[in-house]
């Protein structure tokens, strides 16, 4: 490893350490006085994205693997959340970012990208950001994050820097550690996942529940494969 990603990594875990973890809010319902619920706010990470523990993995996979480099550009395809993280990490690093876009993202994404030093690249629809993506760092020699190819080889669902370690850690003082459901949202998947694994690798009791709109892309593949 050079010297600069070895400072890189390091960089990064003064920044871990710095920042304390996300809030785990209790709230009590009138409506239901027999449920304790948590809300798991991620939104208090530094970066403000639901996605920076994923980016987090991501820059310590790539700076390791020696794809990272110093003043070398990183390109990512994006629908905004893991962009925003990443702009925050590149900008922590000194590189530059570019997050490769559909037109019709949120300005509010756009501007969280912008805010931490990253550029936003346009493309006509978000099934090409991936190719543009790639053409991208081959033209500029940067680096493409590709964080649907390596989310799952970059994190560590047993325990490292991710949601479920941290809501039950968080939850070990609480009336009842353990939950009796976790409910997430789908996504793109990838949280979800996270928690059902961790969830059956440490025995827990927990059930969990993904909730998605009417007509959702999951629900076929949830009956076919998940045994009720």
């Amino acid at each position: 490893m050079s010297s600069w990603a070895a400072q890189a990594v390091n960089e990064i875990a003064c920044d871990f350490q710095r920042s304390a973890d996300t809030h785990l809010i209790r709230l009590t319902l009138p409506s239901f006085p027999d449920i304790i619920f948590y809300l798991k706010d991620e939104s208090t990470h530094p970066s403000g994205s639901l996605k920076h523990r994923l980016a987090h993995s991501l820059f310590l996979y790539g700076l390791c693997n020696g794809w990272i480099r110093q003043d070398k550009p990183i390109i990512e395809a994006s629908s905004g959340s893991t962009a925003v993280s990443e702009a925050y990490f590149a900008r922590l690093l000194g590189v530059p970012f570019i997050a490769v876009v559909p037109e019709c993202t949120a300005r509010r994404k756009i501007e969280q990208i912008e805010n931490h030093g990253g550029r936003c690249h346009f493309v006509s629809h978000g099934g090409l950001i991936y190719d543009e993506a790639k053409r991208l760092a081959r033209e500029l020699n940067g680096h493409y994050m590709d964080q649907f190819t390596y989310a799952e080889r970059a994190t560590d669902w047993r325990g490292n820097n991710n949601i479920a370690e941290s809501i039950w850690r968080q939850m070990a003082r609480e009336p009842f550690p353990q939950p009796s459901w976790v409910v997430m949202s789908a996504g793109t998947g990838g949280t979800s996942a996270t928690l059902g694994r961790y969830i059956s690798y440490q025995g827990h009791p927990t059930r969990l529940m993904v909730v998605d709109p009417e007509n959702s892309v999951f629900h076929a593949f949830f009956a076919r494969a998940i045994p009720t």
